[in-house]
């Protein structure tokens, strides 16, 4: 969820797909790095590049609770572009996640996915909500301590995303045998940052907040997070990080695979099987 630039991204043309996930990327929260200036890349509409897949086709095992293919997530609606709840990453950014999911098996544990690949239409999605300030039906769990006016100034929603890059996942880690409780209604709304019983049930461990949880406990390293659930998000990171991942620190659920295969161009073709169908 942070700020990005204001690079040109890949939107539908009649030839090509050339469009500008306003939830705040890594890029917002961190110091802007000395580099060439994104390049949009013409991307069929429809379709993803041939190094694009289908998570599940690399590794069946990782969970999947794509929750903006759902109302379960911060806006209370199904977002533009998710068309199927479905994983999409680059190959390398797939492949690595398998292997860290081979290690967490090996230890009675499994990766879930909340959020993969993200088209540009989702994160224009996230920016017109967030312009609406009358619109506050999910505050109560994802943002009871932010003002809404103030989620652009504070770098919780931008208007380009790390994700719609491709190599860019937002997930946890679940203990092999917990009973699922996939994007299961908050009992009821409660601060995504409330106890483990009393927040929205997630079959998780416990990281100390839920998934998107705009609030400064999220970031990775709060120091007010600590024991189990420090411990979590440490063995998630340094799980991930043996992979090639790179952690964003404002959201313990946020990775980058580096060096991202597409780093300067935003993707926006739907989240469907369609789109790399064939890959």
């Amino acid at each position: 969820m942070v700020l990005g630039s204001l690079a040109p991204v890949a939107r539908a043309t009649p030839e090509a797909h050339a469009t500008p996930e306003a939830h705040a990327t890594p890029e917002a929260h961190a110091a802007p790095a000395a580099r060439a200036a994104p390049v949009a890349r013409p991307v069929p509409a429809s379709k993803a590049p041939a190094d694009f897949v289908a998570l599940s086709s690399v590794d069946p095992s990782i969970i999947q609770d794509m929750r903006y293919a759902t109302k379960v997530n911060f806006i209370g609606r199904r977002i533009d572009g998710y068309r199927e709840p479905l994983c999409i990453l680059t190959k390398p950014a797939a492949e690595a996640l398998h292997r860290a999911q081979s290690q967490l098996l090996r230890q009675g544990y499994s990766l879930k996915v909340y959020d993969c690949y993200r088209p540009q239409r989702a994160v224009d999605h996230f920016v017109r909500w967030a312009k609406d300030l009358d619109d506050e039906r999910m505050k109560a769990e994802f943002y009871p301590r932010v003002a809404k006016d103030r989620l652009f100034a504070d770098g919780y929603i931008a208007e380009k995303s790390g994700h719609s890059r491709g190599s860019t996942v937002d997930l946890t880690i679940v203990e092999l045998g917990t009973p699922g409780a996939v994007g299961g209604p908050a009992r009821p709304a409660r601060p995504c940052y409330a106890p483990p019983g009393e927040r929205r049930p997630d079959d998780s461990v416990d990281m100390g907040t839920g998934f998107d949880c705009f609030d400064t406990l999220a970031h990775t390293d709060d120091p007010r997070i600590e024991g189990a659930q420090r411990a979590n998000r440490q063995f998630l990171k340094g799980t991930l990080g043996g992979e090639g991942f790179v952690n964003l620190p404002e959201e313990w659920w946020h990775f980058t695979y580096k060096p991202e295969t597409y780093p300067d161009t935003y993707f926006d073709f739907p989240v469907a099987r369609r789109s790399v169908a064939g890959h």
